[in-house]
């Protein structure tokens, strides 16, 4: 699909036994599982999560493959004797790309553009999985990918391999997305033959959903102006975790320029573009302490300034004292418009 949504047609069994990895790439962060099914049940399973360094988000395809593939590699040689790989069959990879692709079969897919932060210019347009294989090669690792899927639509179908009546998956992570099952004859634009169950899954990748109803902001039009690809995945901008704490930033250099919140100097670290990070401001929304303690060392951490000058500039009666609820309000007030 030129828009970047996409059909999905796959059946949901429960008899699969044996042992069988994945590899969930979709955000600043990738996982790693393996997992021993019994026949409708998982035995045993483990997982690893590995943080993507920021210079590999931007730089080369063999260089994000290879470090991904090594990372996989250190797993595989972790496997442990209660995980039974059958002799002689080789092991196998379910590869969640969570990333617009043109799907060409179930185990290849060319991307179609990158989202969340990504921006590689060599990997568009390319198969994803021959990347990926090939990087395994280099890194001397016998597997074979036998499925590419969308992280949306393989929540989806491990929902249905546990309840056979869910029908709908929602992705609100680091980006956003859903996938749907509908009858494949109200889809207008599948040609061909239709599949035998009557339905199929669509990817909705919404995260490029627009519209003029959306409430969009003044500090949403400079996120976007000054991120990687301006103009695109507006929804995703607006809503997850990737650009929520960037939000935030941009409120708070606003708040910081014209009414001197962080005293008579800026914080330099708060101009620097994702300085804060949306689990940082989780935290200090959750901060209950009488003295917002969370608050001050996670802002101390993150822009290497002493909070001292906000408590005297919210002491408005010079008494001494900081009424906390007035910081907090100011917190709500940017979480109410970002929950």
């Amino acid at each position: 699909m030129d828009d970047g949504s996409s059909f999905c047609v796959f059946p949901i069994f429960r008899d699969e036994k044996g042992l069988f990895y994945a590899l969930d790439l979709g955000g600043t962060n990738f996982r790693v599982l393996r997992v021993q099914l019994g026949g409708g049940a998982v035995v045993n399973q483990e997982v690893s999560e590995v943080s993507i360094p920021l210079d590999l988000m931007v730089g080369t395809s063999e260089a994000l493959f290879d470090f991904i593939a090594a990372e996989l590699a250190k797993f595989v040689d972790q496997e442990g004797p209660d995980f039974q790989l059958p002799p002689g069959r080789q092991r196998e990879l379910g590869f969640t790309f969570s990333f617009p692709v043109m799907q060409t079969s179930i185990a290849s897919g060319n991307l179609i553009k990158w989202t969340k932060g990504f921006s590689i210019d060599d990997t568009v347009g390319q198969d994803v999985v021959a990347e990926l294989t090939r990087a395994m090669e280099r890194k001397g690792l016998d597997m074979r990918v036998s499925a590419l899927v969308n992280d949306t639509v393989g929540t989806l179908a491990g929902g249905r391999y546990s309840n056979k009546d869910v029908v709908a998956a929602v992705i609100l992570g680091t980006g956003t997305n859903a996938a749907y099952v509908e009858r494949a004859n109200a889809i207008p634009k599948l040609h061909g033959l239709l599949p035998k169950s009557g339905d199929m899954v669509i990817n909705m990748e919404w995260g490029s959903f627009w519209s003029t109803d959306l409430p969009f902001t003044e500090y949403d039009y400079v996120l976007d102006a000054e991120s990687l690809n301006p103009g695109e995945q507006m929804f995703e901008k607006i809503i997850s975790g990737m650009y929520l704490g960037e939000i935030v930033r941009i409120v708070l250099c606003k708040m910081a320029e014209e009414a001197s919140f962080f005293g008579d100097i800026i914080p330099p670290k708060l101009k620097s573009p994702f300085a804060l990070r949306t689990p940082d401001l989780s935290a200090m929304h959750h901060d209950t302490s009488s003295d917002l303690k969370v608050v001050d060392t996670k802002l101390k951490n993150i822009l290497e300034e002493d909070i001292s000058a906000i408590f005297s500039k919210a002491d408005k009666n010079k008494s001494g004292t900081l009424n906390t609820k007035d910081f907090h309000d100011v917190m709500d007030d940017i979480l109410e418009r970002y929950p």
